[in-house]
């Protein structure tokens, strides 16, 4: 299927673009060796290759879920240069 510049005009019209005359033919241009490119892949036999989402084998790693203990309020404010009510005091960003 070839794009003609009347494709590219109504296009361009739908799509509330402007084009010159000299970008209406480059666009032309442009689809059409996409879409020869793409026909060119279309004629390739895939019968023997299994659809996949990508390339490479990807597996999540998910580590086992321990419960352990966690710091008390007094060890997690101990850095802290202000706190307040068993918080952070920190300067306001906004």
């Amino acid at each position: 299927m070839k794009i003609s510049e009347q494709d590219i005009e109504k296009l361009a019209y739908m799509s509330r673009l402007d084009l010159t005359e000299d970008y209406k033919a480059a666009y032309t241009e442009s689809l059409n060796a996409i879409l020869d490119y793409l026909d060119m892949l279309n004629k390739l036999d895939t019968t023997t290759v299994e659809p996949a989402a990508h390339v490479l084998p990807i597996k999540n790693v998910f580590r086992e879920d321990r419960l352990q203990q966690s710091l008390d309020l007094e060890q997690a404010l101990a850095n802290a240069p202000e706190e307040g009510v068993g918080a952070f005091i920190v300067p306001r960003i906004v």
